[in-house]
């Protein structure tokens, strides 16, 4: 009989071995049975810690905002503007980081105040530009929305369309043949410019209700990768 002592099971082993395998299996493998095995353990023995895979998914997508927000800091410097463009870039970062890391987080609570620092710092922000508090709520959860999707679908399109033979194959239709290049190439630009065509939508649609001052009127598309960024839930 081995006398080795095991790390003892709970929920945060299991949510960090679930998270190591959706990058080896993808979401649509990543079984309870396939977790048990990795851990060592009957299949059964994680049902005391989850109900079912959904409360399981909770947990790896609060792991996920956990890994994604440490050793960041929010600049107290910056404007709503800059705020929502670091937040989104880092959570389309920290969702690229894993296979399937869109579908995981969408639709999952988190299980964890681990949010609730910077919700809270976001939200004062917000309204300290002159948002009222339903319209901050609106803004984030816009641009977290259009995020969460780009990158469902960025994802769902790996390893990637064949540009040229779509044109090809939709040649009698030759404006829809050249959007192929828009629509599949280069998503880094294609996310920047739809990011900030919704930023300035929310800075116009402000302005004309006439309760906020944005500070700046176009955010400009960057390039540049930043670091993660707490986003509001």
């Amino acid at each position: 009989m081995s006398t080795e002592r095991r790390t003892p099971l709970d929920r945060k082993r299991v949510a960090e071995t679930a998270l190591k395998l959706l990058n080896e299996l993808g979401l649509e493998g990543l079984t309870l049975r396939a977790i048990a095995k990795e851990l060592d353990v009957k299949a059964p023995a994680l049902y005391w810690h989850f109900k079912d895979k959904q409360a399981l998914l909770d947990e790896m997508a609060t792991e996920m905002y956990r890994r994604m927000i440490a050793g960041t800091a929010l600049d107290p410097g910056d404007t709503w503007q800059e705020r929502l463009l670091k937040s989104n870039r880092g959570l389309r970062a920290a969702l690229l980081g894993y296979r399937d890391g869109a579908k995981v987080f969408s639709g999952s609570r988190f299980t964890s105040l681990v949010h609730a620092e910077a919700m809270e710092d976001n939200l004062r922000l917000f309204t300290s530009a002159g948002f009222t508090l339903a319209q901050a709520v609106r803004a984030a959860s816009t641009t977290y929305f259009y995020t969460l999707g780009f990158v469902t679908e960025e994802q769902g399109m790996q390893p990637g369309v064949d540009v040229e033979e779509r044109a090809h194959l939709m040649a009698d239709f030759p404006l829809s043949a050249a959007a192929g290049r828009e629509v599949f190439a280069d998503y880094d630009s294609h996310f920047e410019e739809g990011l900030a065509l919704i930023i300035t939508g929310i800075a116009n649609a402000l302005r004309g209700a006439g309760n906020c001052a944005p500070s700046h009127d176009e955010p400009a598309p960057n390039r540049e990768p930043s670091k993660p960024s707490a986003l509001p839930e």
